[in-house]
């Protein structure tokens, strides 16, 4: 079969809302003038990024998909392990289906593909945590070794660790190198630069505005390549964001209220030891597990004496629904500028300083998809891409079975997305 070709460009946290700045800049304007638009694209709940990625990939919600929270519950541990390896995926990917297919793909920082026997070039979003690991030889080991080092060793100059704006200078390097010296059929790039600024700094401030101004830039250098190798014109190109993000000014620590129950102890150091209740935050909302035995009708009291700080108390069936984790007694969404932390060892309550110094986020995700204004976008151009289509609204699932339709492939499974036929001619 022929292949069609497809770049995915993942814009971390870039909403409905930054479409107009955006217009303004070069790069986004001559892209969005040349592509068909979703206007308003409802993410998926919890609204974190491996989760929303994993669920562009799948085409499915987070419960069936696997990824249900960034990280894993770890609660013995102060810094919790993420979602970074591919077999934690339970169903089959827009990388398998491509692969299967022939297809030669690469992947730059796209969450949860360490490892992955799909992507023939792949520099995994990983970073070292544990004591005795180092950045390099995590990275070697969960991504394709001779590629990134290759990469690396042209451009590791660029990098300041895992810190951004330069992370993605590095990132870009590597991609505008790729497309001249390995020109794959699939491409999928993941740039952060805009969701660490807007976690540092806020959603709506200068700060966020360079940023998007950065990634103009990094996009800029990204078609000119294209160009550069003849390759633009007969790409699927397809730019999106995985979720928006909201202001912030308190966070709450729901286990430090459930140590004071005594449901929950921790070590002489503030680790949690033991719990029969357990908070396990999601930023913008929040799961509760519980052991069995205990009263869940007494676990659901204690929070609804929160109203300021907690919008909404969901049920384990309607999480379900929703397409969080089943395995939860309870979700709860957070109110606009409240936003969860996992430690028990603080205060119930504590008020975000803005100052530089603050390691608590100014602007967040995680919110429930129906929070006002919080929508993100999706633009896609190219080979039969009608590119005055305007579609009002759709949903992250319906993205990866749009994608492969574009490519001429489809799930081997049934997905809960579906094609958006409007976009194309």
């Amino acid at each position: 079969m022929m292949k069609q070709r497809l770049y995915m460009i993942s814009l971390d946290a870039f909403g409905t809302k930054d479409l107009e700045y955006a217009r303004t800049l070069p790069t986004f304007n001559y892209l969005l003038n040349r592509s068909a638009l979703v206007e308003k694209v409802e993410t998926v709940y919890p609204s974190l990024t491996y989760m929303a990625h994993t669920s562009i990939v799948t085409g499915v919600y987070p419960n069936k998909h696997g990824i249900t929270n960034n990280t894993y519950t770890q609660p013995k541990r102060q810094s919790p392990d993420w979602h970074w390896y591919a077999k934690d995926i339970k169903v089959p990917t827009l990388f398998d289906v491509a692969h299967k297919a022939g297809y030669k793909t690469a992947s730059f920082l796209w969450p949860v593909t360490g490892r992955s026997k799909a992507i023939n070039y792949n520099l995994t979003e990983i970073f070292a945590n544990r004591p005795w690991q180092s950045q390099t030889l995590i990275s070697l080991w969960s991504s394709s070794p001779k590629f990134i080092l290759d990469l690396d060793r042209k451009f590791g100059k660029m990098r300041n660790g895992i810190n951004q704006p330069e992370l993605d200078h590095f990132l870009t390097a590597g991609i505008v190198d790729t497309i001249k010296t390995k020109n794959p059929d699939l491409m999928a790039i993941h740039l952060v630069d805009l969701d660490s600024t807007r976690h540092h700094y806020g959603v709506d401030t200068q700060e966020s505005k360079a940023a998007i101004r950065r990634m103009d830039e990094h996009l800029s250098q990204i078609v000119t390549a294209m160009k550069e190798q003849g390759i633009f014109e007969e790409t699927v190109l397809a730019l999106f964001g995985d979720h928006y993000q909201l202001d912030t000014h308190t966070v709450v620590r729901l286990n430090q209220l459930f140590k004071t129950k005594g449901w929950l102890k921790e070590t002489k150091d503030g680790m949690i030891q033991e719990w029969d209740v357990l908070a396990k935050g999601a930023d913008g909302s929040c799961y509760i597990y519980t052991k069995p035995g205990v009263d869940l009708a007494e676990v659901k009291h204690s929070l609804a004496q929160y109203p300021e700080q907690i919008e909404t108390i969901y049920t384990q069936e309607e999480a379900g629904h929703l397409g969080a984790d089943d395995n939860c007694s309870f979700l709860v969404e957070a109110k606009k500028g409240y936003y969860f932390i996992n430690d028990s060892n603080g205060p119930f309550l504590e008020e975000i300083k803005d100052n530089e110094e603050t390691t608590f986020h100014k602007g967040t995700h995680g919110y429930s998809p129906q929070k006002e204004n919080y929508e993100t976008t999706l633009f896609i151009s190219g080979p039969g891409i009608n590119s005055n289509a305007r579609i009002p609204s759709a949903r992250l699932i319906d993205e990866g079975p749009t994608f492969l339709h574009a490519m001429g492939l489809t799930f081997p499974q049934s997905v809960d997305g579906e094609v958006l036929k409007g976009l194309f001619n």
